[in-house]
């Protein structure tokens, strides 16, 4: 698939590294029956740019050069209070000398504090220009469109970024992704039987399974829902993945069948800490030395170690973790991973 006729900027300086993790491999078995569980390998896409990345910066280089091109001076997004994506669109933002404004949707009540830590505090640190709070489960669309309008009131022009850059342009980057994973696999002489991914807002699970199909890359991938379960969440990644397909050109109607994704690690709300994240956060910290975050890879992590005690894989088996980043959240949560 030919990606050069799509409009791009880059912010990371080659491919992210694609790791084996040999003790997080060797602890997650004693947890697995009968002692054996799958070899896991992990694809660091937290050391993507835009510091500190995360796979936001891969959809970031469509969405920032559209942006661009229609003559934006304001990146408008939005997120949860500790939102990765509204903080590494601001650091796109920063880094092409434009403005950023968010909406702030505070799906936990009284979860928004203008002192936070983490995400938070970066965002003042960069400075964001303007944020908008809003409660949970407000027209975010509206709210985001309201704040354009009062720039185009003033002769600005604000471009609006969907949450989670989770759209056809956005999704793009996770093809670019399905692309560089196959060009490592062949250079590293590295076969992976099943990729676990993060499934939210499903412009990464979506892109990387268009990517996949489309470069005819035949591994199954495996959403972890961080928000949903898969009732809810199959439809929004299909949905997506078709998407991405369709704004590629393909001919190629993707079957509901090959969107797989798992639930129940995530309750008993989003970013709300669960035991099944602290123990995953606290088992690659402390066997690899690799940070994940509270809200979304903790989570996912969670679901690899769930899902690996059930006999889910097969010994032996090579699964790809892809770490989507997100570790600047994990200041807003000591007390919780102090244990």
């Amino acid at each position: 698939m030919d990606l050069s006729r799509f409009p791009r900027r880059h912010y990371s300086v080659g491919a992210t590294p694609l790791e084996f993790m040999p003790n997080f491999t060797r602890a997650l078995a004693a947890l697995c029956p009968a002692g054996q569980g799958p070899r896991v390998w992990i694809k660091r896409d937290d050391m993507l740019g835009l510091f500190p990345g995360g796979n936001k910066t891969r959809k970031l280089e469509f969405l920032v050069a559209d942006a661009l091109a229609k003559g934006a001076d304001t990146l408008i997004t939005c997120g949860a209070p500790q939102s990765n994506h509204c903080r590494i669109t601001l650091a796109a933002a920063v880094k092409e000398g434009l403005k950023c404004r968010f909406v702030i949707e505070e799906r936990v009540p009284g979860s928004y504090h203008e002192d936070a830590s983490g995400n938070h505090f970066l965002f003042r640190l960069m400075g964001v220009e303007a944020i908008t709070v809003v409660p949970g489960g407000s027209n975010i669309a509206q709210a985001m469109q309201q704040v354009a309008d009062e720039l185009a009131a003033i002769g600005r022009v604000g471009y609006i970024i969907a949450g989670g850059g989770s759209n056809a342009l956005g999704g793009l980057g996770y093809v670019a992704c399905a692309q560089e994973l196959q060009q490592q696999f062949f250079e590293q002489g590295v076969t992976i039987d099943r990729v676990i991914v993060g499934s939210g807002s499903s412009g990464t699970h979506g892109g990387l399974l268009a990517g996949f199909l489309g470069n005819r890359i035949n591994i199954p991938i495996v959403g972890i829902g961080v928000s949903r379960d898969p009732a809810d969440q199959d439809p929004l990644v299909h949905k997506e993945a078709q998407a991405v397909a369709d704004l590629l050109g393909l001919d190629m109607v993707i079957a509901r069948d090959s969107v797989v994704t798992e639930g129940g690690f995530w309750q008993p709300k989003y970013s709300v800490p669960n035991a099944m994240m602290v123990e995953a956060v606290q088992m690659l910290a402390r066997t690899e030395g690799i940070l994940l975050d509270p809200v979304y890879t903790g989570k996912i992590m969670a679901g690899l170690i769930g899902l690996a005690r059930r006999g889910y894989f097969k010994p032996d088996e090579e699964i790809l973790f892809i770490h989507t980043g997100g570790m600047p959240a994990l200041h807003v949560y000591e007390r919780e991973l102090s244990a």
